[in-house]
């Protein structure tokens, strides 16, 4: 499955943000940090998803 992101430079880096799964984010401080941080986050997302539905 793949999800969309969208990232951000700020002045600490990048924020990074996964629209179709409300809430779940990350940052890093260069944008390949960010891109391997919301692959973590979204892992953890749906593996919490998936605990709440059973």
């Amino acid at each position: 499955m793949s999800y969309t992101i969208t990232l951000r430079r700020n002045d600490e880096g990048y924020s990074v943000s996964c629209p179709e799964l409300p809430g779940c984010w990350s940052q890093g401080e260069t944008e390949e940090e960010a891109r391997t941080n919301i692959q973590h986050a979204i892992r953890e997302y749906l593996a919490v998803a998936a605990q709440i539905r059973s």
